[in-house]
């Protein structure tokens, strides 16, 4: 058979790639071709129509709204998040396979029974949900994670622009948080206004005006945070209806001082408007109008008026009360160091699920809240603890497998040496073939691992500007080698005790067999 897929996931970096390659090698062991589109960072490459044409079946493993969904309408469906994929790709191939021959052999009767849940997959389609967690709860979560994908290169380009700026500051000779010909403070919330200077006495001779270069760019790239936000979760709602305003709510969120608190409110609440503006039965007339005039101007208006009237003022005290613990936290040692465990924990638990991204969300989000800080920010201790801590799984395995290879497979033997560059490189996924082969036991350990690593960071005052990149971005890590002291604790505790666990399981089964054998020479 013929079978056509699309995976995506919130970040678009591991996930997304590894699924792809997972239900491609799954599909050639059972004798099938198949052919994955990959909705991730880096963009995508749209399957060709004759592809999806010749498509016995489609799999969609994804943790995004897949785009263009209406394109594989009529097709028999397997519809999963991502991690199904990664973990048991066989099992989606044989679903597919099922649903094919459900197809060919009663065409008619297939369509019927799905046509209800086809609407969503482009209608007529025969559609089955494996996982069975697409609740309101799972597609909530969807939209957050396209917003929150699409911010993400604006946090990365941002952070590291900034963290540059201070490095090369401080190079040229210029005070700690003092940068471009102005010499303005970097926490001046003016400071941005007055680099304009930098465009009519720029001195490419001067380290500190290459700085305030930097900043400028930096935090121009962190003004988008909040409309971006708000703008993709409309999207992911309402497609391009929910562009306009999703992303004029989230700048007027951004102007109130909400946050992204705002930003989140009004990408729901424009996509939503914005989804029953563009589901209204109009004359014929009137329809070609409807996408660049009528939507737009509806959903836009009552969606700033929504924010202005009557969420902006609760929003912004929410916002303030919050940023508020988050500094007392700050000051109080102890308190920080928790939460940096905590977040260690929910990073280990699920390797790149949705515990791991709401940990690496609320880390991203709190960076960006601190955009010009050049202090030390909770903020950015509590970024540098997420990364370290999302290191920590791979590398931990990667270790294990090195060292007591007999407890590992030949296939996860190989995995662990690919895990080394995955952990170094903040992918957590890299642990997520242990983990499917062994749950309790990997999960356990990486939680531990990941837990201590958080703490540890948190303790030792490390900071961190870049929301990725792991080891490659030592450089913009504030005390990097206590960091990297940090992540190697948190490693050999990960391999330490996962190699425990299952030097135990394999002590027990030997003892099983050696009864056994008794047993049957009585």
């Amino acid at each position: 058979m013929k079978f056509v897929g699309v995976t995506s996931c919130p970040t678009g970096i591991a996930h997304t790639y590894m699924a792809a390659e997972a239900l491609e090698q799954a599909a050639r062991d059972a004798g099938h071709e198949m052919e994955v589109e990959t909705q991730g960072s880096a963009g995508s490459s749209p399957l060709k129509t004759e592809t999806i044409a010749s498509a016995d079946a489609v799999i969609f493993a994804h943790d995004l709204e897949v785009k263009d969904k209406s394109r594989f309408a009529g097709k028999p469906t397997v519809d999963v998040g991502v991690k199904k994929a990664i973990a048991d790709a066989p099992a989606l191939i044989a679903q597919a396979v099922r649903l094919a021959e459900e197809r060919a052999a009663n065409p008619q009767a297939a369509s019927a029974a799905g046509a209800g849940a086809g609407a969503a997959a482009g209608g007529g389609a025969l559609v089955t949900k494996v996982d069975q967690g697409a609740s309101v709860g799972t597609r909530i979560r969807q939209w957050l994670m396209t917003g929150v994908s699409y911010m993400i290169p604006f946090v990365a380009a941002g952070g590291i622009l900034i963290a540059l700026s201070f490095m090369l500051a401080q190079v040229a000779g210029g005070k700690k948080g003092a940068i471009g010909v102005t010499n303005y403070s970097l926490t001046d919330a003016a400071g941005l206004a007055k680099s304009y200077n930098l465009m009519t006495h720029f001195d490419p001779t001067s380290g500190m005006n290459w700085a305030g270069l930097l900043f400028v760019v930096g935090a121009a790239s962190f003004g988008f945070l909040v409309p971006i936000l708000s703008g993709f979760i409309a999207f992911g709602i309402a497609d391009r209806p929910g562009i306009a305003p999703g992303i004029v709510g989230g700048s007027i969120a951004a102007t109130m001082g909400t946050g992204f608190l705002g930003g989140i409110a009004t990408g729901f609440i424009g996509g939503f408007i914005a989804l029953f503006v563009s589901r209204w039965k109009v004359p014929k007339g009137v329809r070609g109008v409807m996408p660049v005039v009528v939507i737009p101007l509806i959903s836009t208006l009552l969606t700033g008026a929504i924010m202005i009237i009557i969420l902006g003022r609760p929003l912004k005290w929410l916002t303030d009360h919050l940023t508020d613990g988050l500094n007392n936290l700050g000051t109080n040692g102890a308190g920080l160091v928790l939460l940096g465990v905590v977040l260690g924990l929910m990073m280990g638990f699920d390797l790149g699920g949705p515990v791991n991204k709401v940990a690496y969300t609320f880390a991203t989000t709190g960076l960006a809240t601190v955009a010009a800080s050049n202090g030390d920010a909770p903020q950015l201790r509590i970024m540098a603890a997420v990364m370290a801590a999302g290191m920590t799984p791979p590398l931990g395995m990667a270790l294990a497998t090195t060292v007591r290879k007999r407890l590992f497979t030949p296939a996860e033997q190989e995995n662990g040496r690919a895990a080394w560059l995955l952990g170094a490189s903040f992918i957590s996924e890299g642990a997520i073939p242990f983990a499917a082969a062994d749950p309790w036991r990997v999960i356990v350990s990486s939680m531990v691992g990941s837990g201590a690593t958080g703490g540890l960071v948190i303790l030792f005052n490390n900071t961190l500007r870049a929301p990725h990149g792991g080891i490659w971005v030592a450089p913009l890590i504030g005390n990097p080698f206590t960091y990297v002291l940090a992540v190697i604790i948190g490693t050999l505790i990960t391999a330490a005790i996962v190699v425990g666990l299952k030097s135990m399981r394999s002590t027990t089964s030997v003892q099983a067999t050696a009864a056994a054998d008794q047993l049957v020479s009585a």
